[in-house]
């Protein structure tokens, strides 16, 4: 009980200090210090890669150990979206493309977080608030711990 007080409390300080949702979320993340991870990644955008959502990703100290398509088939080294699917495949990547588009870098960034490890469960970005199919969204589910 003591415990929970005391986050909670330390929450309500950093708010009061003006540390955003986002360096909370991302210092829970980094405190959970969870190493080997796998989730499943539903990219939506404007993008010929649709059948193969949602990706399960495995991830282990931070590299990408699979990467499968929602057939169950591997993505292979040659496959054209590979580059954009290991862009978002890991945690700290998701946090990277968030903080870049928070900083500025987009018209609007709608994120929720996830309320036990920080890391972000939905965000979506729309670059351009007066572009049409420039928004880009990303969902992380069935996120579990690995031994």
């Amino acid at each position: 009980m003591k415990k929970i007080i005391l986050f909670v409390l330390t929450l309500i300080l950093a708010a009061c200090n003006g540390i955003s949702k986002y360096d909370q979320n991302l210092a829970k993340w980094q405190a959970a210090d969870i190493s080997h991870y796998r989730f499943q990644l539903f990219i939506g955008c404007f993008c010929p890669f649709a059948e193969d959502m949602p990706l399960t990703i495995e991830v282990q100290d931070g590299e990408i150990v699979s990467l499968t398509r929602a057939d169950g088939s591997l993505v292979e080294a040659n496959d054209p979206s590979l580059e954009t699917y290991e862009s978002y495949a890991t945690m700290d990547r998701l946090f990277r493309e968030l903080e870049s588009n928070l900083s500025g870098e987009a018209d609007e960034v709608i994120v929720t977080y996830d309320p036990n490890y920080g890391f972000p469960v939905s965000i979506a970005i729309d670059q351009i608030k007066e572009a049409i199919d420039d928004e880009l969204s990303l969902q992380v589910s069935k996120f579990e711990i690995l031994e």
